[in-house]
């Protein structure tokens, strides 16, 4: 029997979190080196995970499958594709850099009495490794009913983060500060929990389909796939889009998507910066993946049915995410509102249904995950160093600690998708797929680029540059520490924007599997190209597999 290495990669940080909350309460450093060394631990497994997967191999790899509850067709059912290999590997490398960045952000503040029973410190740290562990699961997992339990299980140890450990700055009584944090941690449950509870109506309703047409129930995601394609499951056009509905709600939720964001920019405003990126790049991630996994791969037909209006959703999240970010006075709710204009991007190309648009999709879950950790961390450098979040209570920041604001011009630019920058292949691959299959939708999409632009650049001018005020005259520069955070996460967004070639080579297959079982082709240029460097496009012919091995630019269109 080979080694569990999927579940190794799950039970590894929950391990932590145990030993993690189990260090003594005056032993807030140790609590903090052993969370970071249990994440560096999910690390190494994840690079060895990376390592093994066979771009051009089977469609699900390093699978694991034991029976768990038979009455009800159960299983402990794990395995990965390109897609979900990408997205747990940006999830370990965050992890460290959360952890490191809130090094303090959990410690007993000056003056407070000791408490030998309350360890703040090692529950904050705790929580995160919880988290981790219940996210890598959630890409892990190709049984439905396992994957919505950790689901809706990460909400929990969200909700204390959120609710017990948020941002300290603000200028607000304490009183004042608890009750905000109180509001976005319900709201966020709130929000997160009705999606989860007409989710599970779905799931439920799925296995009473697959019990009735197959004569066994079953939540295999396999199992669903091939007996629709081998004809064995024929669901009812109804059915199929109640269903769709049902999963679709519950993920647009966590994605967010308009008009169901409205948690968002009050959990990450509320939370610290670590949290915040733990929210919008890491467990936001899960809502977008399980739409390519879960909603196009169980309901084909449904998926496509709903595409246009997805779609027109997705642009208003572009643009009126763009637009808020714009008027916003913290800095926190502008990165909030971003992600929420991001986050539109991802969904407009997974529902283009070409494989330019889902290969871009899956590239900016991460890109945009490695960009955000690094503006929202500096910005929490920031925020910790003046004690605001107010854009205001900045100027000049640039002539006093020029490599902060080095690193918080990088990490803008990056949100804004300039070129030689992660997220800019991202965004364009959206835009190429979208426009080949939908120009109108294309063309407004691009509206969302000029206004990032204008938020990321009034962002840096009214805090960066002009006269020195003075609260910030005194104020450091970046620290070892801090510069561990942030260093690696510029280095990864300028090494993916010159050579995104292996992250493309990952994620292209399963994208191409996505689009066979979708049964969409890509449209046919009017002008064919055939050979355009990096960005090569090779139409496919009518009829052609796209379950095989990639080909020149066809899928995500980086080679």
């Amino acid at each position: 029997m080979s080694f569990p290495l999927l579940t190794a990669m799950a039970v590894v940080p929950a391990l932590g979190a145990v030993a993690t909350a189990a260090v003594p309460a005056a032993q807030r450093a140790a609590a903090k080196w052993v969370a970071l060394g249990f994440s560096l631990v999910t690390l190494a497994l994840a690079a060895i995970v990376l390592v093994r997967f066979d771009p051009g191999g089977a469609r699900f790899q390093l699978t694991e499958s034991h029976a768990w509850i038979k009455d009800f067709g159960v299983r402990y059912e794990l395995g990965v594709d390109g897609i979900a290999v990408a997205l747990i590997a940006l999830t370990a490398v965050l992890i460290p850099f959360i952890i490191l960045a809130g090094w303090h952000d959990a410690d007993p503040l000056e003056g407070a009495r000791p408490n030998r029973r309350w360890r703040p410190t090692q529950g904050f740290f705790a929580l995160i490794l919880m988290v981790e562990a219940m996210v890598v699961i959630s890409f892990e997992a190709t049984d439905v009913f396992l994957f919505y339990i950790f689901f809706e299980a990460m909400l929990i140890p969200m909700y204390f983060l959120i609710g017990g450990f948020g941002d300290r700055a603000g200028g607000r009584s304490e009183e004042e500060t608890a009750t905000q944090r109180s509001y976005a941690a319900v709201k966020f449950l709130l929000y997160n929990l009705a999606g989860g509870l007409i989710m599970l109506a779905a799931v439920v309703g799925l296995y009473a389909v697959t019990a009735d047409q197959l004569g066994t129930g079953t939540f295999s995601l396999q199992e669903i796939v091939q007996a629709r394609a081998g004809g064995h499951l024929d669901m009812a056009t109804s059915t199929e889009r109640l269903l769709f509905l049902g999963f679709f709600f519950a993920f647009a939720v966590k994605a967010p998507l308009w008009p169901l964001h409205t948690w968002l920019p009050n959990a990450m405003g509320e939370s610290t910066a670590p949290v915040a990126v733990l929210i919008t790049a890491v467990v936001d991630k899960v809502g977008t993946f399980a739409m390519l996994r879960f909603c196009l791969q169980l309901f084909p037909e449904a998926s496509k049915w709903a595409t246009p209006a997805i779609m027109i959703l997705a642009l208003i999240s572009i643009i009126y995410g763009a637009l808020l970010a714009i008027g916003q006075r913290d800095i926190k709710r502008l990165i909030a509102y971003a992600s929420i204009s991001h986050f539109g991007f991802i969904i407009l190309g997974i529902f283009a249904m070409t494989t330019q648009g889902q290969g871009g999709a899956t590239l900016y879950m991460v890109n945009h995950g490695v960009s955000t950790a690094a503006l929202m961390l500096v910005a929490g450098f920031l925020i910790t160093r003046r004690g605001s979040r107010l854009i205001a209570d900045y100027g000049g920041v640039q002539k006093v600690a020029p490599v902060l604001a080095g690193t918080f011009l990088i990490g803008g630019l990056a949100t804004l998708s300039l070129p030689g920058l992660a997220p800019f292949i991202s965004e364009f691959l959206v835009l190429v797929g979208t426009f080949s299959r939908y120009p109108a939708f294309g063309v407004i999409a691009t509206v969302g680029i000029v206004l990032a632009a204008l938020y990321v650049l009034i962002l840096y001018q009214r805090t960066m540059t002009g006269p020195v005020k003075a609260e910030v005259r005194s104020m450091p520069d970046l620290r070892v520490r801090e510069l561990v955070v942030v260093a690696p996460l510029i280095a990864l967004l300028i090494f993916l924007g010159v050579y995104p070639k292996p992250l493309a080579d990952i994620v292209n297959p399963a994208v191409d599997h996505t689009m066979s079982v979708v049964d969409k082709k890509d449209p046919k240029p009017d002008h064919p190209v055939t050979d355009a460097g990096w960005f090569s496009y090779s139409p496919m012919p009518e009829g052609a597999n796209h379950g095989g091995a990639p080909h020149d630019g066809a899928s995500g269109g980086a080679k």
